[in-house]
């Protein structure tokens, strides 16, 4: 049973979690979703959106399977996931996550992998891992801390509390906050902005991104001229430059432009 898999329109690709009503992460997702991560990188979309069939984005895993697995076993299956996961976040692409319903465990740390997060108001994030004397083994705690400080990072995860829509919106884990019925067209809004966009300048943010994780802002400084200088000599760049010169002489704000990507 295809459980997750791939879909493309010109160059906004999709991945769908398609095992509804809680789209689990078990053995099949694992394999789905690596094939479908694969199948997003070999291509040349422009953006990445990660969406589920249903009313949930994903309780996670925890399904029974694991409890006879030994150790290693184990390890080798949170492995598989880190690694998709981790290639999520590779892409050189914008990545966007739509979620409504439930985004517990394991699924709340695969929308954390994405950059932007767009939940509904119905959508409820959860480290569920506590309550099975386990903790978010995906990324899901340190990428939490990222977005919401530590002492947040300590509470959701310690405590196992349910985050809000709402909540995760004002304390910058979601990017967006909608209505339930209007989840996929704000997302698609979104999704089409970000494909008709600057691709090559996306992609330098979120290295530029990656590189203050590792870093701070020493790091960051350090390698911003070098990463800024390779789009200079971009189409783009030199289109939009141009574009907002020629507004500026004639006393007007620049007209957006759609971008080609390279």
């Amino acid at each position: 049973m295809q459980t997750v898999r791939f879909e493309r329109q010109g160059g906004v690709g999709r991945i769908v979690l398609a095992n509804p009503p809680y789209n689990r992460l078990d053995g099949n997702f694992a394999r789905g979703l690596h094939d479908s991560v694969r199948e997003a990188g070999a291509s040349d979309i422009r953006v990445l959106i990660l969406s589920a069939e249903g009313l949930n984005f994903s309780m996670g895993g925890g399904t029974k399977e694991v409890v006879n697995l030994s150790v290693n076993e184990f390890r080798t299956r949170v492995t598989a996931f880190n690694n998709s996961f981790r290639a999520i976040e590779g892409l050189r692409v914008p990545t966007v996550a739509a979620v409504r319903g439930m985004a517990w465990g394991g699924g709340f740390e695969l929308a954390l992998s994405c950059d932007f997060i767009v939940a509904s108001a119905s959508a409820t994030f959860k480290c569920v891992e506590v309550d099975t004397a386990m903790i978010p083994i995906a990324g899901g705690i340190q990428r939490l801390c990222e977005r919401a400080g530590r002492s947040r990072a300590s509470r959701y995860a310690m405590l196992g509390e349910p985050i809000s829509g709402e909540e995760a919106f004002r304390h910058g884990i979601a990017t967006h906050l909608v209505p339930d019925a209007e989840l996929e067209t704000e997302a698609k809004t979104l999704v089409e902005r970000l494909a008709d966009g600057p691709t090559r300048s996306y992609a330098a943010t979120r290295t530029l991104l990656k590189a203050w994780s590792g870093g701070g802002v020493p790091l960051a400084d350090a390698v911003m001229l070098d990463i800024a200088m390779d789009l200079f000599d971009t189409d783009d760049c030199k289109r939009g430059f141009l574009n907002k010169s020629t507004a500026y002489e004639e006393g007007k704000l620049p007209p957006p432009i759609v971008f080609n990507g390279r």
